[in-house]
């Protein structure tokens, strides 16, 4: 296991612990924790709540006769305990300043980003990324895990060049930051850029797509922070129009979807590339930041191969794996073919209260159909999906963050690390089948700086979905974490399979 940095956590979790704990239930009459259709399941701060030890299937649940045809039209809601920002933040009276964050890096930030006080995840991990720590940047979505990275990057960029080495050559970058899609390296790159130039540093971001047309006519300039997608960063260092020599920081943005199966090996190849270091303090060689709302099983097979996994820092704050508390969470169980006019009913509500919406669906042709369904119905929706090319993916993306249209329908590539502070309401119309997703999708909504009285609506049609469903109201009704929170989706795919054809 990877070795945490155990004084740090334990001093956090006892801190911040009351940030788990944000109702009194001496105090507390009636506020509700989950309520149902059926009220006798339904569960109030102030009643006996059950234990945090009870396993599942021990607890009475709303969803536990959701297998039964008849209980089509039943539902749940997990109420939210939190209604504005303060959860994620600082409860100390700390400031960027007092966590090594120079003054005018935090002027650009607070005038660019509103941003004028630490979040937690910001408070515990800049300190440790500063000190050249190898760094897990665990915590909930949305609480600012990007700055969490980028502010002391930049901090390190500018002690640096006050002492500068000799001189470099073009495309000599000294900090990578790795993305799993476009969207996300864009986004980075875009908040990089803007944060980095009132400072003279230059930031390129990467995207890949017509690579065969950069590697026969690359540019050559200044380049201080890297951004970028896998594949693209991998050739054209590969070709040598990028040198990785000069890194000493390398950010793995999404790590958990970057360790899947479906990357790992080429990370891990590229990774090997690079001489990270041994000891912080005396030796010159990379620094590797992982970020991420949830952590895979993998990651410590896969960093065997790249660093000292004993040396990593493990932070993470005491939300993480659980439940969103400032987002209200519908169930809804219903047959498939209900899905459509429900969808409809609930988005024609939401835009009369000039609401930004996000629709999942598990594939592709779902997202598409959501699409072509809500047009057909008067209703302005835009599509996000894998297949399209990456021109249109981001001028889609673009004109729903801009507020032009209000409505999107997407699959997972929509789910992880994407802006989407201006989202009201999530609707998974899929109901996603991994523990891992459905933490992401509902990251989409109730995100740090955005809007406020959120709500992800859940449809629940088929009974694959049962299991997942069924944990997640235990753990509500517990107040513990949700349990299978492994980012290696490929993985569980595979053993799916396997277990199925073991059995015929």
């Amino acid at each position: 296991m990877l070795r945490r940095n155990i004084k740090c956590y334990l001093t956090v979790s006892r801190r911040f612990s009351a940030i788990s704990a944000a109702v009194n239930p001496e105090k507390a009459k009636r506020i509700p924790i989950v309520t149902c259709k059926r009220k006798e399941f339904d569960l109030f701060y102030g009643e006996e709540l059950p234990d945090e030890n009870a396993k599942f299937g021990a607890v009475p649940l709303a969803s536990s006769g959701w297998h039964h045809y008849k209980s089509k039209g039943d539902f749940f809601h997990i109420h939210p305990f939190y209604f504005n920002d303060n959860w994620r933040l600082s409860p100390s009276n700390v400031s960027f300043g007092n966590l090594g964050i120079r003054g005018e890096v935090l002027k650009t930030a607070e005038e660019l980003f509103s941003i004028s006080r630490p979040s937690l995840i910001q408070e515990i991990a800049i300190p440790e990324i500063l000190k050249g720590f190898h760094t897990t940047v665990a915590a909930e979505t949305g609480c600012g895990k990007t700055m969490a990275y980028l502010l002391p990057i930049v901090e390190q960029l500018l002690r640096r060049s006050q002492n500068p080495p000799k001189a470099r050559s073009f495309n000599t970058p000294l900090a990578l930051i790795i993305s799993p899609s476009r969207e996300l390296a864009s986004q980075i790159g875009e908040v990089a850029e803007k944060l980095c130039e009132p400072h003279d540093l230059k930031v390129k971001t990467l995207l890949g797509g017509n690579t065969k047309h950069k590697m026969m006519n690359p540019s050559f300039e200044d380049v201080d922070i890297l951004v970028g997608t896998l594949g693209v960063i991998n050739k054209l260092t590969a070709n040598q129009i990028y040198r990785m020599g000069s890194v000493r920081q390398v950010v793995l943005d999404e790590a958990d979807t970057l360790l899947d199966d479906s990357f790992s090996d080429r990370l891990s190849y590229f990774l090997q590339r690079f001489p990270f270091h041994k000891n912080q303090t005396s030796d010159s060689g990379a620094q590797l930041i992982m970020a991420s709302a949830t952590i895979p099983l993998n990651r410590e097979d896969m960093l065997l191969k790249i660093i000292d996994v004993s040396a990593v820092k493990d932070i993470r704050t005491p939300n993480l794996h659980k439940l969103v508390p400032n987002v209200l969470q519908k169930f809804l169980r219903m047959s498939k073919i209900n899905r459509p006019p429900n969808l409809l009913s609930i988005i024609k509500s939401g835009l009369k209260q000039d609401q930004s919406i996000l629709v999942f669906g598990n594939k592709t042709s779902t997202a598409d159909y959501i699409s072509i369904f809500l047009k057909e119905s008067g209703v302005e929706c835009i599509n996000l999906n894998a297949d399209m090319p990456m021109p249109i993916r981001a001028d889609q993306f673009g004109r729903f963050r801009r507020g032009e249209v209000k409505v999107l329908s997407t699959t997972d590539i929509g789910s992880r690390g994407l802006d989407t502070r201006h989202v009201s309401q999530v609707i998974n119309f899929d109901f996603p089948l991994h523990m891992a997703d459905y933490i992401h999708r509902c990251g989409r909504t109730g995100r740090l700086g955005g809007v406020d009285n959120c709500t992800v609506t859940n449809f629940v049609s088929s009974m694959r979905e049962l299991r997942i469903v069924q944990e997640i109201e235990h753990a509500a009704r517990t107040r513990t974490v949700l349990p299978n929170v492994d980012g290696n989706i490929t993985n569980i795919i595979r053993k799916k399979i396997i277990r199925s054809l073991k059995k015929d």
